[in-house]
């Protein structure tokens, strides 16, 4: 991983511009892993929760890439803890009938088996407790984690709502490095979640990044600059995302995808491509 394609947390954690995305990828999961570190990706994001996630396959990705020779410190891997409300009843990881604070410390224990490390490089709270006291609550059981070394940074995820993340910022002991949410029109892309992650140096990830967007991959605008830089549309709004500072997730699971979404840093929008693109936000 060289130096252009990754950001330097406010924690000092080097993450990658770009992270593989492991989501409902069931049984294809370690297949899939190993195939994406092989191409060059070196961060991974999973959830300790097997609803939508097979965090274990991730951990066999994984291995099998390091026997290729990579060093787990070449490698960002950034798993969740996922709350009870988005869990399987059916197959949920911890003890239900535990404390939150050891739900989350549970949680933990299982992500570091699974993925076969002693470490993670990002714990993430799947999303905002319905109560903002459970939440600052499994927060200070992640922050836990982080004192005892066994976290390098904390973020969260599926929060759309500016004041209920400040108050989180303002609360918290080790603040945010990180918050990870759709992409999307229907929250306004965030703009003022992104707005407070730049005056407090978090980085900002999005997911579902390409398929919520299927009106900008298809305005001229950009169909123009990908004629211009002999490449895909997707490819274009990734590097623009990368211009500005956000990491975007792919979850794909084609090997010429994958390629593509590795090539973007081949290429530089100018700041006028960039305001374009802007504008269809």
């Amino acid at each position: 991983m060289n130096a252009n394609d990754c950001l330097i947390s406010a924690y000092g954690v080097r993450m990658p511009r770009i992270i593989y995305g492991t989501a409902w990828k069931k049984e294809r999961t370690a297949a899939l892993v190993e195939q994406a570190i092989g191409l060059g990706f070196r961060g991974i994001d999973t959830a300790c929760q097997p609803k939508h996630y097979n965090e274990a396959g991730v951990g066999d990705g994984v291995a099998a890439g390091l026997h290729r020779g990579i060093d787990r410190s070449e490698l960002y891997l950034q798993s969740k803890f996922t709350p009870l409300s988005g869990q399987d009843p059916a197959q949920v990881p911890y003890d239900p009938n535990a404390g939150l604070s050891e739900q989350v410390a549970q949680s933990f224990r299982i992500s570091l088996e699974n993925l076969q490390t002693t470490y993670l490089d990002c714990l993430v709270l799947h999303s905002p407790l319905a109560d903002p006291q459970h939440t600052l609550e499994a927060w200070q059981a992640m922050e836990q984690l982080f004192h005892s070394g066994g976290v390098k940074q904390l973020g969260i995820s599926n929060c759309h709502d500016p004041q209920l993340f400040e108050l989180l910022y303002r609360d918290a002991t080790v603040k945010p490095a990180v918050i990870q949410n759709r992409f999307y029109a229907e929250t306004g892309y965030d703009r003022a979640i992104r707005d407070f992650c730049r005056e407090h140096r978090i980085i900002y990830q999005s997911f579902w990044t390409l398929s919520a967007n299927p009106n900008v991959l298809a305005h001229p605008t950009l169909q123009a600059l990908a004629a211009k830089y002999r490449c895909h549309a997707a490819q274009i709004f990734f590097r623009y995302l990368s211009q500005i500072g956000i990491i975007p997730l792919t979850g794909t699971t084609s090997e010429s995808h994958m390629r593509e979404d590795l090539a973007i840093f081949d290429f530089e929008l100018t700041a006028d491509e960039c305001d374009a693109v802007e504008a269809l936000l």
